[in-house]
């Protein structure tokens, strides 16, 4: 039985209409909105499902939008019988994982995600940050060049072999870009307004980290691989201090898929909107098997491919 792994989507994935489809062939799913607008105190599932996009794309609505999606995903999947050994996520979609493997209650997960949204929306508004996503370029020249600009800029989001995001301030950021030009196959804004991942976030993660210091966080069921260290955590003892180490640190997402492919995992499925981590992994790692989960169509191939 080849290993699976389910890998939960990071924030700019959303789009209105995500989670419909999956309701309607899974109702089950639909308490995971549920439980989300009781404690968000709005109705998340007539955004996600009918909402404009410009409001989707506030942080306060993003961050949960998506957890709620690829967790109605994870109950479809879970209510087809699909075994996984381990779970991962891309900077926000490891909050779906927590509650994926055992380590967050669903109702906790939100509250989590809740005070991380406000915390990083308050910090966007008193700074002055942007993002570029940086391809055709090895992570190691692009640290260089970044090092070598006045003001701070810094790799944060090692995507894949081709695929590094930078961040920090936007004068530092775009004399950044400018020095790319001929050496980068492209340069892309990412539609962001603060330099998520980096030390500009400071702020937000110490208002995090004592708003969270009283939830419940448990040894999880299956092996939960992070982005904080790119490999399988195995200390839990602490992990307010994780989660806000995580929020000024790079996403070490390339060595994680490494060592998920060390472990020997082969399936590799997205669950959420959109398939951007399923490119990744089809970018980074050979001789895998790499799909997505977001609707009906994504379902039954999915499902093909791993019954």
């Amino acid at each position: 039985m080849k290993k699976t792994v389910y890998l939960f989507s990071g924030q700019g994935s959303q789009y209105s209409g995500m989670g419909k489809e999956i309701c309607e062939m899974n109702p089950a799913s639909l308490q995971i909105y549920e439980c989300a607008s009781d404690i968000l105190g709005f109705d998340l599932a007539k955004i996600c499902f009918d909402g404009e996009e410009a409001e989707l794309a506030k942080t306060g609505v993003a961050q949960p939008a998506i957890m709620a999606t690829s967790l109605a995903v994870l109950e479809l999947m879970e209510n087809e019988g699909i075994p996984f050994e381990a779970v991962a996520g891309h900077s926000l979609g490891e909050y779906a994982a927590m509650v994926a493997s055992g380590m967050l209650s669903l109702e906790d997960g939100f509250r989590v995600i809740k005070e991380r949204a406000a915390a990083m929306q308050e910090c966007a508004e008193h700074q002055d940050g942007s993002m570029y996503a940086i391809l055709g370029l090895d992570s190691d020249t692009i640290a260089e060049i970044c090092a070598s600009i006045d003001g701070y800029v810094v790799p944060v989001n090692y995507n894949s072999p081709a695929q590094t995001v930078i961040a920090g301030e936007t004068p530092a950021v775009e004399a950044a870009v400018a020095a790319f030009e001929g050496k980068a196959r492209r340069a892309a804004k990412l539609n962001v307004n603060a330099a998520f991942h980096s030390k500009l976030m400071q702020p937000a993660a110490d208002r995090f980290k004592q708003a969270i210091s009283g939830i419940s966080f448990h040894t999880p069921a299956i092996d939960f691989y992070a982005n904080l260290t790119g490999a399988k955590l195995e200390d839990f003892s602490d992990m307010p201090s994780y989660l806000a180490s995580h929020l000024v640190s790079p996403v070490q997402f390339v060595k994680e898929l490494n060592a998920l492919q060390q472990a020997g995992f082969e399936n590799y499925v997205e669950l959420g909107p959109n398939k951007v981590l399923t490119g990744l992994v089809k970018k980074t790692l050979k001789d895998v098997t790499a799909v997505n989960v977001e609707n009906k169509k994504t379902v039954e191939a999915a499902l093909a491919k791993l019954q």
